[in-house]
């Protein structure tokens, strides 16, 4: 879905209508959002069981916890499928479906799943139910892109050693064995990356930074285009020393062992990885996709119960309401949420009056005590819930 395609839930009691026909009612809601802003569509939610008052406060106050973490969970799927795909939106907007079917076509015909969360189940046990759902795929999604993550790093590391500079390149290939001093007693071969800027200085310096630097043994190895690779003997009661002065002149030490055979062994290593980079990828993209499709559908099912629970608390029993689902943007959202307030902020009481010009005014104390109560900052004289799946 495009970043600039919002929603909003809204469920109005039936009483709208004169006749208080569902029907009518809905078509009060459409009328009062007008075509200009928004579409509203109907949007079913199935009768649930009713507990105690006191049962449905806390429910709405877990519900609001819950739909904060679902859509969470929604917004790192779709930026870990964002990084998969390397920020390719006609790629992405692929991906992300719910159900195998576009977002807004999930939306727009929204059923309730009544084979994996029962509508005849006590609301607690639905609850835990998608939040255990959330949960598990989080941690599923999370779980195989960290693995994924950490072996595209691997990767890039290894890579990094055939392809990087002399300071911090694979030496396999590059240094002549025959170089090295490996069956002494007292002498030591250092291997040197001075940058190019620094050849000269080197050279008429390295003898005298330790004591027992053997005279005009500094050899070059190997040069790039900001590096010079040399190699120096030292006595090694002295190594130390002459290693901590090379850094101290910024002139970088390289830890090198020549091992038979590793120049392949490296390749070897890229190789796998490489190879177990593209598996990974392919699983993540898999999992990605249906982490998404999963989390989405646990979260519309969230904001569903949470209409259903303020239902019940707004317009009490029996609950006879119907609820749309508006589809808009951004730029006319507030257009159309003043067109529901113009209209149905009666339903508000006290809530709200109108101005001297009759426009729907909130009473700032009263508005402000009902958000408090309701759990967010603005309270509506009907219920409201806004959000946007990215």
């Amino acid at each position: 879905m495009s970043r600039s395609q919002s929603y909003f839930l809204v469920s109005l009691p039936t009483s709208i209508s004169s006749s208080n026909n569902k029907d009518e009612a809905f078509q009060a809601i459409q009328a009062a959002v007008q075509s200009d802003y928004g579409t509203t569509y109907p949007f079913s939610i199935p009768g649930f069981k009713i507990g105690t008052l006191d049962a449905l406060v806390q429910q709405a106050d877990d519900l609001s916890k819950l739909n904060a973490a679902c859509e969470s969970v929604v917004n790192k799927v779709g930026d870990s499928l964002r990084g998969l795909l390397e920020g390719d939106e006609e790629k992405i907007a692929q991906q992300k479906t719910i159900n195998d079917k576009p977002v807004d076509q999930y939306l727009q015909s929204f059923s309730w799943n009544r084979v994996k969360y029962r509508a005849d189940k006590p609301l607690v046990d639905l609850i835990d139910s998608l939040q255990k759902d959330a949960a598990s795929i989080d941690n599923d999604v999370k779980a195989k892109f960290q693995q994924y993550n950490q072996v595209k790093q691997n990767l890039a590391a290894s890579q990094r050693k055939q392809t990087g500079n002399l300071s911090t390149r694979s030496l396999a290939s590059i240094v002549d064995p025959n170089l090295l001093i490996t069956d002494s007693d007292y002498l030591e071969t250092h291997l040197l990356a001075i940058p190019n800027t620094s050849v000269k200085e080197f050279l008429k310096a390295y003898e005298t930074l330790s004591p027992m630097v053997v005279p005009r043994s500094s050899v070059l190895v190997a040069s790039d285009d900001e590096f010079a690779l040399y190699a120096v003997v030292t006595f090694k009661k002295h190594s130390t020393e002459f290693v901590h002065k090379c850094r101290e002149r910024r002139w970088t030490p390289r830890d090198f062992k020549y091992k038979e055979g590793s120049k392949e062994e490296e390749q070897q290593e890229i190789d796998r990885l490489g190879k177990e980079e593209r598996k990974l990828w392919g699983e993540a993209l898999r999992l990605g996709r249906t982490g998404y499709s999963e989390s989405a559908m646990v979260w519309v099912h969230v904001l569903a119960l949470r209409v259903f629970v303020e239902t019940v608390l707004r317009y009490g029993l029996p609950l006879e309401f119907v609820c749309g689902l508006v589809k808009t943007n951004p730029k006319v959202l507030k257009k159309a949420k003043a067109n529901l307030d113009s209209n149905f902020s009666y339903l508000g009481g006290n809530a709200f009056g109108r101005d001297k010009k009759g426009r729907v005014q909130q009473d700032t104390n009263v508005g402000a005590d009902a958000a408090a109560m309701q759990g967010t900052e603005d309270y509506t004289a009907y219920v409201y819930y806004e959000f946007e799946i990215l």
